[in-house]
């Protein structure tokens, strides 16, 4: 039987997702999108989920857009479930900044990570 986990941060350290096998965004009660941990890439905190690992159906394309200094122009999407909408609930950068990707270790263009209610939990 798998147990789900929702990180825990206890001075800023995040438990509970180091033994996660598989990795789920959910809100409104939907898995948005699932991948193995190994196919996620960490910054700053955030999970960002490789494009694949997206249900698209419950993503829209939004005009809102945010300037990180060191990783670029963040583009998001609004995340649409059971007919409630979660405004810029997911973000993205479709072309990182120069440097950002030597910085992180990985390319992580068109990754997405979500905040703004969304969880993103572990399976055990």
């Amino acid at each position: 039987m798998l147990r789900s986990v929702i990180a825990t941060r206890h001075r800023g350290i995040v438990a509970g997702l180091c033994y996660a096998k598989n990795m789920k965004a959910i809100w409104n009660n939907e898995v948005i999108a699932e991948a193995p941990k190994e196919d996620l890439i960490r910054i700053e905190g955030n999970w960002y989920f490789p494009p694949k690992a997206l249900h698209w159906e419950y993503f829209t394309e939004s005009d809102h857009h945010t300037i990180c200094p060191w990783k670029g122009e963040a583009s998001y999407y609004d995340v649409v479930v059971n007919g409630q909408t979660n405004e810029f609930g997911a973000w993205y950068y479709p072309e990182p900044k120069a440097g950002s990707t030597e910085r992180v270790g990985k390319d992580f263009a068109n990754y997405v990570a979500f905040w703004n209610g969304i969880e993103v939990v572990g399976d055990l």
